[in-house]
């Protein structure tokens, strides 16, 4: 055991998605490690006219042996002060922060810069985004505000590098996203369909995660179009959509409709439960990432995770994370493009990509991120 303290900032239960998933798993890894880790989480993430979801909330228990402390309000100053000086008076070594959204920049740069009082604790950013997909008035004065009391960063992809040396010149270590293995282990295909009542005969492409305009679906229904009225059509193929509508669905229904594709589609468009996520990649046979932009994706290692090869764009860090013709396919962000890798994917088949699968996934280490964030922070 180390005896030493690490606590993460960032989303936790009882908040749901990628994030908090990510740093419970996070935490967990900490504690492996002989950390004594807390995770400090928002009591108001976002207020509701920038959450576009149906809630924020988990419907699922909390994680076991974390603690978890929900108390950061991101929209009330006084709150910033009052949980700064508590954790500055706690003195942990090592302080985890993530940014994804410059909309956090002014609470958690007010709560680092009270916290770097205590002239011991070394602030390591996790930063998912620098420069956000959905560009807002004042993004840049709000990234500038948090970078500035950072000691150094981590980024997963190279896109994020590169946006982050816009804006700070601190230590800065590139990993690949670790393999999000938090959600069970894969189950039969045949089980797994017969759990979301899935025909065992169908070809099965997933769609997995929110639904926003950058993540391209809408040039993954026309894909299937041109799929289907190919002669050489791949057979009884199904696009399965698991995720939850962060747009306006209008916009979908009336593309569907348009391009007459709605028996070639299988939706699931709540929010999909951690204890679910099993079921809808264990059923697929590819998983289809049409990204018109990127920086990196959490669908990415989830598919590692359950063994399953991938369609990406040509876009950001993704063609980075899946070696074309190794573990997937890399396309160009057009549908006539994501189409004719699907039909390739087919031709190929899934036991292609298997045995590179297995040795790919082996560099996505929750451990290595865990010894990659304490040498920063042991950095004079």
């Amino acid at each position: 055991m180390n005896n030493k303290k690490a606590i993460i900032i960032g989303p936790a239960h009882p908040l749901r998605g990628g994030l908090a998933s990510f740093n419970e798993r996070l935490a967990t890894q900490f504690q492996h490690q002989g950390f004594d880790t807390s995770i400090f989480t928002f009591s108001l993430q976002y207020p509701g006219f920038l959450f576009p979801g149906t809630t924020q909330y988990s419907s699922e228990p909390k994680p076991e042996n974390l603690d978890i402390q929900v108390c950061i309000n991101s929209v009330n100053p006084f709150n910033w002060i009052k949980v700064g000086l508590r954790l500055k008076k706690l003195k942990p070594d090592i302080i985890v922060v993530r940014y994804w959204l410059p909309f956090m920049g002014y609470c958690l740069g007010t709560i680092i810069r009270i916290i770097k009082q205590n002239k011991h604790t070394k602030i390591i950013c996790i930063a998912d985004n620098i420069i956000p997909h959905e560009k807002r008035f004042g993004d840049t004065q709000f990234t500038k505000y948090f970078v500035q009391p950072i000691d150094a960063f981590i980024t997963m992809s190279e896109k994020v590098m590169t946006d982050l040396k816009k804006f700070s010149s601190k230590p800065a270590k590139q990993i690949v996203h670790p393999l999000y293995d938090n959600f069970g282990d894969a189950i039969p295909k045949e089980t797994a369909r017969k759990y979301l009542n899935i025909s065992e005969q169908e070809n099965i492409i997933l769609f997995f995660g929110f639904i926003r305009k950058y993540k391209g679906l809408d040039m993954l229904f026309e894909a299937i179009q041109l799929i289907r009225n190919k002669k050489e059509v791949i057979k009884n193929i199904k696009l399965l959509v698991a995720g939850e509508f962060y747009e306006d669905r209008k916009l979908y229904d009336d593309l569907i409709q348009q391009l007459g594709i709605a028996d070639s589609l299988i939706l699931r468009t709540d929010f999909i439960a951690d204890s679910e996520v099993k079921y809808y990649l264990s059923a697929a046979d590819f998983v289809i990432q049409p990204y018109r932009n990127a920086t990196q994706s959490g669908v990415t290692p989830l598919a590692y995770h359950f063994n399953k090869p991938m369609l990406v764009t040509n876009v950001g860090g993704l063609p980075d994370l899946v070696p074309d013709y190794k573990v997937g396919l890399v396309a160009e962000p057009t549908a006539a493009s994501i189409a004719a890798k699907i039909e390739e994917l087919y031709l190929l088949g899934e036991n292609y990509f298997l045995p590179n699968i297995l040795s790919e996934k082996k560099k996505y280490s929750w451990e290595k991120l865990v010894n990659t964030i304490q040498n920063l922070a042991d950095q004079d």
